[in-house]
């Protein structure tokens, strides 16, 4: 006859107390069939623990300001594939970048999921091979996209392990930043001791992390910043010489660098500013000297004639992060690095705010708007 699930469940609370325990497996393994666990919600191939069908989430579906940003609670949880984990994130990284997804700039296909690293647990392991030996329960950290949300598929080829020693929150607010300014100082242009630095926005998300990072290189560092609790930020972490550019005084912030290294001009310039600060990046840097320009947070760098870079022999660079960590070897090479700064105390995070995801318009419009010092994060 038909034995439905309700009829069966009552049968075996009856029939329990009267049969021998060789039965009561047997009615038990039946039972499973009736009453799949959570696993059936993947391929019978993947490895995995208790996962909702939905999660929250933030999703773009047009180009424009923190308002496109549409906070949802019924996003379908993804499938990791061949090579993926599924990660429940604890904490996910709010960068400058996400806005140029979010406006244009950069282009992307809509609709989308931003963010770009994460932090937290992983709860399923996609088919095939395991060469990185990533096990259910494990605490990563992660670099893909899709961070604005309570579970991400992630490539395990671009995810790590997160020593004991070091928080969730503390791994993401120094993660895709500090590899950037690792690679940017080690890479990018090799720092010197005893080179002359100048460093544009010195106590934003990056700023604050490259400061350090000059300083122990053993650089003279020029920090730009806006505001005189950001200036003092900026010479709390040992640089040399900071401009308020937005003080009188500061405007004319090229003089004071040109003062600051008796007219020579600086060894290397680190841009993220863009489209207000570059000009006077060109006038402000050596005869020789190397301009590195890695974001746009006051819009692009017009198209550059090249003729400009002539009279001082200038070299300019346009790095992005994963040119220099493409391969697994050269990705384990920088996270061990700054794994290692963080748990000896050499470099020091510092966290602006953590919002809830529901929040998340909020954490934009606070980016774009330079109200912050330090990383901003989200709490899916």
């Amino acid at each position: 006859m038909y034995l439905n699930r309700t009829h069966f469940n009552s049968l075996l609370r009856t029939a329990s107390s009267k049969v021998t325990s060789q039965s009561v497996v047997r009615l038990a393994a039946i039972r499973a069939q009736l009453n799949p666990s959570p696993i059936s919600l993947f391929s019978h191939q993947t490895r995995t623990m208790s996962i909702p069908t939905t999660m929250k989430a933030v999703v773009v579906e047009k180009l424009g300001g923190p308002e496109v940003l549409e906070f949802r609670s019924d996003q379908p949880v993804p499938t990791p594939q061949e090579g993926q984990l599924l990660v429940k994130n604890n904490i996910s990284g709010v960068n400058y970048i996400d806005t140029y997804f979010r406006t244009g700039l950069y282009p992307s296909s809509k609709p989308e999921i931003l963010g770009r690293e994460g932090a937290g647990t992983v709860v399923a392991l996609g088919p095939g091979s395991n060469p990185y030996n990533f096990k259910i329960g494990d605490r990563v950290a992660w670099l893909t996209t899709s961070g604005y949300a309570e579970y991400t598929a992630v490539p395990a080829v671009k995810a790590v392990k997160i020593p004991d020693e070091i928080t969730d929150e503390d791994a993401i607010a120094g993660f895709l930043s500090g590899l950037t300014v690792i690679t940017l100082a080690k890479e990018t242009y090799a720092v010197q001791k005893g080179d002359w630095v100048l460093l544009h926005a010195a106590a934003g998300g990056a700023g604050f992390l490259m400061t350090q990072v000059l300083k122990s290189l053993g650089a003279k560092v020029i920090g730009t910043a806006g505001g005189p609790e950001k200036v003092a930020l900026v010479k709390s972490l040992g640089a040399d010489v900071v401009i308020d550019y937005r003080s009188e005084e500061g405007k004319d912030w090229v003089k004071k660098v040109k003062e600051a290294t008796d007219g020579r001009g600086v060894d290397v310039v680190y841009d993220s500013v863009g489209k207000d600060t570059w000009e006077g990046s060109l006038e402000a840097v050596k005869r020789k000297g190397t301009i590195v320009w890695f974001g746009n947070a006051s819009g692009p760098v017009p198209p550059l004639p090249l003729a400009k870079l002539s009279p001082k022999c200038v070299k300019v660079a346009r790095p992005t992060l994963f040119g220099y960590i493409e391969t697994r070897e050269e990705f384990e090479f920088y996270v061990n690095e700054l794994f290692a700064l963080l748990k000896s105390g050499q470099l020091k995070v510092k966290i602006h705010n953590i919002y809830p995801l529901e929040q998340v318009i909020q954490a934009h419009t606070d980016l774009e708007g330079r109200k912050t010092t330090g990383k901003l994060l989200l709490k899916p």
